[in-house]
């Protein structure tokens, strides 16, 4: 059974979330986010430093200024004039914009890992110092490490604040952040364990995170991981590299190679991809996937740089489940045939606040453990409107789904109407390799109320017949009144 995951309140991200916000003032959500994700990772790597600052200095032999000792243990150096003492100090003075700038410098100057990576422009005019001060305030009273089996505090703000932008960028906030609860899902079905965990376009770094934090639940090691991803948006690339830092995690952030997992929320149905310039690419062992449309292209190039024994989780709008134009149909054909296809998840509506296209999850892997057969599962009633406009899968359906991938990978399965089926490759083959799980999963029986059929008839056309005579009723009522003001009503 997966892990439930210990949440804990949001009181504290929520707190940091409202003290930043006041930064605002006029910039726009893109300028601005990196104000608040560049100071959370500046007190982060600060915090991380002083605590190996600290360790050092009770051992006699240690050089507490050797920037090896801290690479050793995975530790940014920060050097004197950029530590958060300096900054804190600073924090009510006019220079303090600057201050903020040169210490990000300095950092990266120090630490390769980060070269391009840290944002800068604090100075700016237009960013209110008094309030920048406020916030610096507010991260030096409070100590952002956490320590023993317990959640990075700082990694939650990180994340919050991600998903606060999401929130606020609308309908751009794709090109950076999948919803958390879908890529737990990925995760908790993938079960990265040990390996390389590949992300073709990798956003703000979310499945790696999230790949992160399944490892430890499970109390194995994250060092048996390793993460690659590539993402096109340099300042999306930037908070990827941030995000994955503040979870300790080593990232290639712009490589190639064969993965054991790949995750992956491709923009949904990229049309003038440069498909012109790739005709006789080698990935499109399947097809060459049509001009108009990017989502195969996506799949073949994960399919293509999936090792021996690799699985795939990936999010794709629901035309790729059943789109014949431009030679889609003939390309999901042949990889169904290929028996890559391990399992089609359909999600509700609701999940993204960047767009209402319905969307799916595909899971393949070159080597299934039940050859032959596809789980098919309708999530599309599953989750918990947590606004207005956005709906979000709780704890319960995500362990719910992964429990009955889990199932069906142990040969345990048994369908369940309106929710999960197996079905065979001749099965789909019978639908045309449309893999749409509605086709396949049914619709759930109704609960047997126990009243007979035609006492059940009768006591529904009595209760019609009532509601045919109070209309009535009410017909001739409203007649009498718009009579009796001088309207005439035939």
């Amino acid at each position: 059974m997966a892990k439930k995951e210990n949440t804990t309140s949001i009181g504290f991200e929520d707190a940091i979330w409202r003290a930043a916000d006041k930064l605002r003032g006029n910039l726009n959500a893109s300028e601005y986010e990196g104000v608040v994700l560049g100071l959370i990772f500046l007190k982060y790597i600060s915090d991380k430093f002083e605590a190996k600052f600290k360790e050092l200095s009770e051992d006699e032999y240690a050089d507490v200024e050797d920037k090896d000792e801290y690479e050793a243990d995975g530790v940014f150096f920060v050097p004197q004039d950029a530590r958060w003492s300096v900054i804190s100090q600073a924090a009510h003075t006019p220079q303090i914009g600057k201050v903020i700038d040169d210490a990000l410098e300095a950092i990266e100057r120090e630490n390769t890992k980060l070269k391009g990576v840290l944002p800068s422009n604090y100075a700016r005019p237009e960013l209110d110092k008094r309030r920048l001060g406020d916030v610096v305030d507010l991260f030096t009273n409070i100590h952002m490490l956490a320590s023993g089996d317990e959640k990075d505090l700082l990694g939650r703000v990180y994340e919050y604040c991600l998903q606060k932008f999401a929130s606020m960028e609308g309908k751009n906030a794709g090109e950076f952040y999948t919803p958390s609860c879908i890529v737990r899902t990925i995760v908790e079905i993938l079960q990265p364990y040990a390996g390389r965990v590949y992300d073709p376009c990798c956003g703000s770094g979310g499945m790696f995170v999230q790949s992160a934090k399944f490892i430890q639940n499970h109390q194995k090691d994250i060092n048996n991981i390793s993460v690659y991803g590539q993402e096109a948006n340099p300042s999306t690339w930037k908070m990827a590299h941030m995000n994955v830092a503040i979870r300790g995690l080593e990232a290639n952030l712009g490589t190639t190679l064969k993965a054991d997992f790949i995750m992956a929320n491709p923009p949904f149905n990229l049309s003038d991809w440069g498909a012109d310039k790739l005709e006789k690419d080698v990935r499109w062992k399947f097809g060459i996937p049509p001009a108009g449309n990017a989502n195969f292209a996506w799949m073949q190039h994960m399919i293509h740089h999936l090792s021996p024994t690799g699985r795939i989780g990936l999010v794709l709008a629901n035309g790729a489940l059943s789109s014949q134009t431009g030679g889609e149909g003939v390309i999901r054909q042949k990889i169904v045939e290929a028996d890559l296809v391990e399992g089609i998840i359909a999600l509700p509506s609701q999940l993204f606040y960047s767009t209402g296209i319905p969307v799916s999850l595909w899971f393949l892997s070159r080597n299934k453990q039940q050859p032959g057969k596809v789980l098919f599962i309708d999530a599309r009633n599953m989750g918990t409107m947590v606004t207005r406009a956005v709906r979000e899968l709780q704890q319960d359906d995500i362990t719910k789904i992964a429990d009955t991938f889990e199932s069906f990978r142990n040969g345990t399965l048994e369908d369940e109407k309106g929710f999960c089926a197996v079905k065979t490759l001749q099965d789909i083959a019978a639908q045309d390799f449309i893999l749409t799980p509605g086709r396949y999963v049914g619709i759930a029986e109704q609960e047997d109320d126990g009243e007979p059929f035609a006492e059940k008839m009768q006591r529904l056309t009595s209760e019609l017949s009532g509601l045919f005579a109070e209309s009535h009723r009410l017909e001739d009522e409203i007649k009498k009144q718009l009579g009796s003001i001088g309207f005439c009503v035939e």
